[in-house]
């Protein structure tokens, strides 16, 4: 049940979830989870990190060496749902035009048409995000914060659900362009692979070789329709957030700005740039997100110290002193989650 404030008033005006929503939620939570059993050998926490996500209505960043199966892994989320899917590979001279789309003019009706991008698709995998160039990134940005596209002065609003899916390797730097922090922000989680044990890159091996194929079956058994994720994104929203659960939200994002509850001595000799409000509104949705899939109709601190590393890791710049010494964000949010005592 939803608390009420001291005069007795709900907190919100959204009314709490029946027994039986959360109950739905949590197997079409369990119908994903089978199918990316059945596609992706281990990488739990990534598979976590790109359901919460939908289901918090954000979009996510991918990061990892090559290899890893990022690509895999943002097909196999969109498999799951049977809306549009569209793989974008980014390069230097992809052009705003080719990802939003373009007015061409049509000689036998003597008038212009609208050709809709790769953009306009409830599922969007924009491979290798920073080898776009500036122009074609703010496109993105605009789709990404907006929910629209512009094309020839008419704006045009995208298929809901929309979720933008991209990856980046950490590796390479010629001819890439280093997203903006800007967009980075605009990304709601951040994650980052690591590699496999020699145990689950047995179990890979074994899975690839009795399938006979290197790409997994697409099947549309088992697949959420467009219905099932947009009752996921609402039945989210209308769960419960007690309010020190929202101050220890806050106090982790104003923690890492040298402010918080219990400042910690020294920060700002390694963090240039601290974690924006757009932070504390993330840990909450995600929170949110996470109790709902599993089977709770209210947030825990669990719930948001989980996820605080894919969701601060790219909200925080480091000093030029704090990188040559080779700190890293995680190591500063490992110390952020240990200082702010948990409610």
């Amino acid at each position: 049940m939803q608390a009420p404030t001291q005069t007795g008033a709900p907190i919100s005006g959204l009314s709490p979830l029946t027994r039986d929503e959360v109950q739905r939620a949590d197997l079409l939570a369990d119908r994903i989870r089978s199918r990316f059993a059945a596609t992706l050998v281990g990488q739990e926490q990534l598979r976590e990190s790109l359901l919460v996500t939908m289901v918090a209505s954000g979009h996510i960043l991918i990061e990892s060496v090559p290899g890893l199966a990022k690509t895999t892994a943002a097909q196999t989320l969109a498999s799951c749902v049977s809306g549009s899917f569209k793989r974008v590979q980014c390069t230097p001279d992809l052009m705003p035009s080719d990802l939003v789309g373009t007015q061409v003019f049509d000689f036998s009706r003597q008038q212009f048409s609208t050709q809709l991008g790769p953009i306009h698709a409830n599922f969007v995998l924009l491979d290798e995000i920073n080898r776009s160039n500036a122009k074609t990134q703010s496109a993105m940005l605009e789709a990404m914060a907006e929910g629209a596209t512009t094309i020839g002065g008419q704006r045009l609003a995208l298929p809901q659900p929309f979720m933008v899916i991209a990856t980046q390797n950490p590796i390479e730097e010629e001819g890439t362009y280093n997203l903006p922090e800007a967009q980075m922000d605009r990304f709601m989680m951040k994650a980052v692979m690591t590699y496999p044990s020699a145990g689950q890159e047995i179990q890979m091996l074994q899975l690839l070789t009795s399938r006979g194929s290197d790409m997994p079956a697409t099947s549309s058994q088992g697949q959420l329709s467009l219905e099932d994720v947009q009752f996921l994104r609402m039945a989210s929203r209308r769960i419960h957030v007690a309010e020190p659960i929202m101050r220890y939200a806050v106090d982790i994002a104003a923690t890492s700005r040298g402010a918080g509850s219990h400042p910690i001595q020294g920060l700002a000799s390694k963090v240039r740039l601290g974690a924006s409000p757009r932070a504390s509104i993330a840990l909450i949705r995600i929170g949110q997100a996470h109790a709902l899939l599993s089977g709770r109709d209210y947030v825990i601190p669990e719930d948001i110290k989980g996820f605080a590393h894919d969701i601060l890791r790219h909200r925080i710049l480091l000093t030029f002193e704090a990188l040559a010494d080779g700190v890293t964000s995680d190591s500063i949010i490992d110390t952020i989650v240990n200082t702010v005592p948990t409610p």
